[in-house]
């Protein structure tokens, strides 16, 4: 088994009167993608700011590759990438221009800089645009750029936090694309993002938290499992044999259906889904009752994040679920 590339262990940090994080513990193995969700305000933004070194906790403690984020914090910024939510790159500058500069910063020698430039362009798919001044570039390129300026130094630990807030959805599924080819080589993502469909692409393991402590911590398909099991979804044919259809499908499956008469829909949970669908389709048939679709799906995170935190995601503007 691989060993945690980040431990928190009841972490605390208060501002004024409001409990940021109030015993927050999380754990992510090497070389995985943990997705953090919570409402706004959750704790999610503090709980990244203390793990990168960036801000101290009132309590607690945390490690990351290891070392210590307070009493070993320079060890641990050795170590670590950080984006933010907006790209933190010079538009004035040329793409390569920018890359040069970071590595500078961090005190690589000139041609060092410079080669280590060139491998990230390539690898972020930017070789192309790298001597483009970066006002140029679209969302989704400068975004990518962003994040390759976190890759500098080929930290053991990247932390995104809201990496693609206000991409439209081509340029989000470019991030994702390079976000899936730096953990392909062994990097650590704990990301942060209020987009479900995001993290239930890119996560390995989800943590959700809530007014500052985890409520829930598991891979994607076991936190779905808490809010029941798979769904089958059928349409028949004539709506007048909705009412025997349904008592068929109840009879097959052992669970009561829900059925919605203005689409012709009956809806039932299952719990060995093909096993159901194929005796439900073939008592159908038996019957001589038409079925015009059929779908089997699982819990949505949406449901996930319903159940746990007691309300719904919502959506922003491009139609992006996102945590309330």
């Amino acid at each position: 088994m691989t060993s945690p590339a980040l431990v928190a262990e009841g972490l605390r940090k208060r501002f004024g009167a409001n409990a940021a994080l109030d015993g927050f513990d999380l754990t992510v193995r090497e070389g995985t993608v943990c997705g953090l969700l919570g409402p706004n305000g959750a704790g999610k933004t503090t709980a990244v700011r203390i793990l990168s070194t960036l801000l101290r906790p009132d309590g607690g403690r945390a490690l990351v590759g290891g070392f210590d984020v307070v009493g070993q914090s320079a060890q641990v910024r050795h170590h670590i990438g950080l984006t933010g939510q907006y790209a933190a790159v010079d538009e004035i500058l040329t793409g390569r221009e920018n890359l040069e500069m970071w590595g500078r910063l961090y005190h690589l020698g000139k041609a060092t800089a410079r080669r280590r430039a060139d491998e990230l362009l390539e690898r972020f798919g930017l070789t192309e645009a790298a001597d483009r001044r970066v006002k140029h570039y679209s969302g989704g390129m400068r975004r990518r750029l962003d994040l390759a300026a976190g890759f500098i130094l080929s930290p053991r630990v990247l932390f995104l936090d809201e990496p693609t807030t206000g991409l439209d959805p081509r340029n989000r599924t470019e991030v994702w694309r390079a976000v899936r080819s730096l953990v392909a080589q062994g990097t650590t993502v704990l990301l942060t993002t209020q987009y479900l469909e995001e993290a239930d692409q890119l996560a390995h393991q989800i943590a959700v938290i809530d007014r500052g402590r985890v409520i829930a911590d598991d891979s994607p398909e076991r936190l779905k499992s808490l809010v029941g099991g798979d769904q089958l979804d059928l349409v028949v044919a004539d709506v007048g044999a909705l009412g025997a259809a349904a008592g068929i499908v109840a009879r097959v499956t052992g669970a009561e259906p829900e059925t919605d008469a203005d689409v012709r829909r009956i809806t039932v949970p299952v719990r060995d889904r093909m096993e159901a669908l194929t005796a439900a389709l073939r008592a159908l048939r038996e019957a001589g009752v038409a079925v015009e679709d059929v779908a089997l799906r699982r819990p949505t995170m949406d449901e996930v994040f319903l159940n746990l935190t007691g309300h719904r995601a919502e959506q922003d503007p491009e139609g992006q679920e996102v945590a309330a």
